[in-house]
């Protein structure tokens, strides 16, 4: 390994400072009533039912219509589908066949104040068909009720994703939202016959979605490409939520809500400010513990070891932007703990490695690339083997969007939907904790020891462990 310049301490601690902080109290700006997160922050974490509660509800098909189990598998998919838009991960769902019921429970949104049960249910029940018609005709059927009655343009099935957009009117510096589509290629026929045929009469195209219209843009361009969008009355979060409802798509039958009702934790009021009072004394047990047993070996494992739970709880709230924040629950947290155990032994390794090649002699710089090289193997074997442990779990008991469900769900098809929640949280963080271990504990440690080395005032080999006598084998 080349030599570490001096400055390289400097960054490299400067790189984990700042990981830090904004792990833990995020990047947002604020214009208006308008909040805008561009980094998410441990207030951004949703937490499992176990540490916050949530919801229990139960659907059954509208209309006493008789659902096939097929219909019924049908609609627990989309659910699920809709659950995992949401980044919730810590869901039990339920099928019961015979009665045609649905359960579902799933926890609180993060940073829910005032949280309302009913919106939540609706949300996840909504059958959200959504439909594009010629002109804004309607009609009754026969309860009475308004239905549109144009001719239908689009359907849902033509919609290939859905997202959100937004302008900026140049004067009042306001934003308008939308939801943007990118049809398919049915979709894109369909649409660029219709925009053809009204385009020279300046009509319209009324968007639905069920039976309440929510746009009824003119046709003013002649569509070829396949990319609409939805304007109207928007907010991000209402825009949002349709585009979610769009994506997940519309379930196999209407359903109704027989009965809801709030979850209290299992844990108890008060317990997650316990765990983490507890979690914040037992990493200041460890820094000490590390420091005196291991001295400078110690301070940078300390450093490190920050950065690690850093990273996991970085993974769980969203930090990083290619992947989705995930559900903390009870066993989430024990794969956090079981992590940390893990770098700290990969530290002491290391520590242990390093006292060795002192004792035989060698010099400082020596003795530090020696004794990483010789701990490396041992440090990779026990965190790969935890890493295809926490992949096997979350494929398993993962949402069924997940490629490690894709993976092995048809292998662990006969495991129940009552574990799957949590057994996912506990192999997510545990996965994303060994990960963050080879970063901060294997890269980021022999990067920081590396570079102190060449400081004159560190390069004492007892700051090493190197004035401890003890006869090597």
């Amino acid at each position: 390994m080349r030599k570490v310049k001096k400055p390289v301490f400097f960054i490299v601690f400067a790189v984990i400072a700042l990981f830090t902080l904004t792990t833990l109290f995020g990047v947002h700006s604020q214009y208006g009533d308008i909040v805008t997160t561009y980094v998410h922050g441990v207030d951004d974490i949703r937490l499992g039912i176990d540490i916050q509660g949530g919801v229990d509800v139960t659907f059954e098909p509208a209309d006493d219509v008789d659902a096939t189990k097929e219909q019924m598998d049908a609609a627990l998919e989309t659910i699920k589908l809709r659950l995992a838009n949401q980044n919730i991960s810590d869901s039990e769902t339920y099928l019961d066949y015979k009665s045609n019921r649905i359960i579902v429970r799933f926890p609180w949104q993060a940073g829910e104040t005032n949280f309302d049960p009913e919106a939540a249910v609706k949300e996840l029940g909504e059958t959200a068909e959504l439909t594009f018609r010629k002109g804004t005709d309607t009609a009754y059927d026969d309860n009475g009720d308004t239905v549109p009655a144009g001719e239908i343009v689009l359907t849902g099935a033509d919609v290939e994703s859905a997202g959100t957009g937004a302008t900026q009117d140049d004067s009042t510096k306001e934003y308008t939202y939308m939801v943007t589509l990118n049809l398919n290629d049915s979709g894109k026929e369909k649409f660029y016959e219709a925009t053809s045929e009204l385009y020279q009469s300046k009509g319209q195209i009324s968007i639905w979605m069920d039976n309440t219209m929510i746009s009824a843009p003119s046709v003013s361009a002649v569509i070829s490409d396949g990319k609409a969008t939805i304007t109207g009355n928007f907010t991000y979060e209402s825009a949002k939520e349709l585009a979610d409802k769009i994506n997940a798509g519309a379930l196999p039958f209407s359903l109704e809500t027989t009965s809801f009702k709030t979850i209290s934790p299992t844990m108890g009021e008060g317990a997650l400010n316990a765990m983490i009072i507890a979690g914040i004394i037992t990493l200041a047990c460890i820094v000490i513990y590390m420091i005196v047993l291991y001295r400078l070996l110690g301070v940078v494992a300390s450093i490190t070891l920050i950065g690690q739970v850093a990273g996991m709880l970085a993974a769980v709230s969203g930090w990083f932007g290619f992947m989705s924040s995930s559900t903390l629950t009870i066993p989430g947290i024990a794969g956090i703990i079981l992590s940390v155990g893990m770098g700290v032994d990969a530290n002491i390794i290391t520590g242990e490695r390093i006292r060795e090649e002192l004792r035989k002699g060698k010099t400082l710089d020596t003795a530090l690339q020696s004794g990483y090289h010789r701990a490396f193997s041992a440090i990779f074997d026990g965190n790969l083997t935890g890493i295809i442990v926490a992949i096997v779990l979350m494929g398993a008991f993962g949402v069924p969007s997940s490629i490690w469900a894709k993976l092995f769900n048809k292998i662990f098809f006969f495991f129940g939907a009552t574990t799957e929640g949590v057994i996912y949280s506990f192999g997510f963080t545990l996965m994303t904790g060994l990960i963050m271990n080879f970063i901060m504990g294997v890269l980021a440690a022999r990067l920081l020891t590396m570079s102190l080395s060449n400081f004159k005032c560190f390069q004492n080999k007892k700051l090493y462990g190197g004035d401890i006598h003890v006869k090597a084998d």
